[in-house]
C-alpha cells in the first residue's frame, strides 16, 4: 500500500485537474469531534468490514486516523477485498495538524 505525506495529499486536493480521492477517516467519533479533514468520511475502523459496501473500490481512497497505524490496517483490509488504489495517510491528522493546517485542534 502506498503512503502519502499530508502535504502531498493537500497539494493533490487543491489540484482542480486531479481526480479527488475519497477521504475515509476510520478514527472514532469523539477523535472527529476534536479535528478532521474537511470532506473526510468517518467510518470507524470497527465497522468498516460491516460497511465496505458503501465505498467506491475504484475511486481512490485515502485512509486517515490519528497517527497511521490503524488506517494502515484499514488499507491493507481493503486491498484484500478489492480495492484498487488505497493510500494510507502517512502520520494521520497529526501530520496534517503539523505539516497543513496548525490552527487544528490535537489531542
Amino acid at each position: 500500500m502506498r503512503q502519502i505525506s499530508a502535504s502531498d495529499l493537500a497539494a493533490w486536493l487543491a489540484d482542480a485537474g486531479r481526480e479527488k480521492p475519497e477521504l475515509l477517516d476510520v478514527r472514532e467519533p469523539w477523535e472527529t469531534e476534536i479535528c478532521k479533514i474537511t470532506d473526510s468520511r468517518l467510518i470507524p475502523m470497527s465497522t468498516v468490514p460491516m460497511r465496505v459496501g458503501e465505498l467506491d473500490p475504484d475511486k481512490p481512497l485515502v485512509v486517515i486516523c490519528h497517527h497511521g497505524a490503524r488506517s494502515a490496517q484499514v488499507g491493507y483490509f481493503l486491498e484484500r477485498n478489492g480495492f484498487a488504489e488505497v493510500i494510507n495517510l502517512a502520520g494521520g491528522v497529526a501530520a496534517w495538524a503539523e505539516q497543513v493546517d496548525p490552527a487544528m485542534a490535537r489531542y
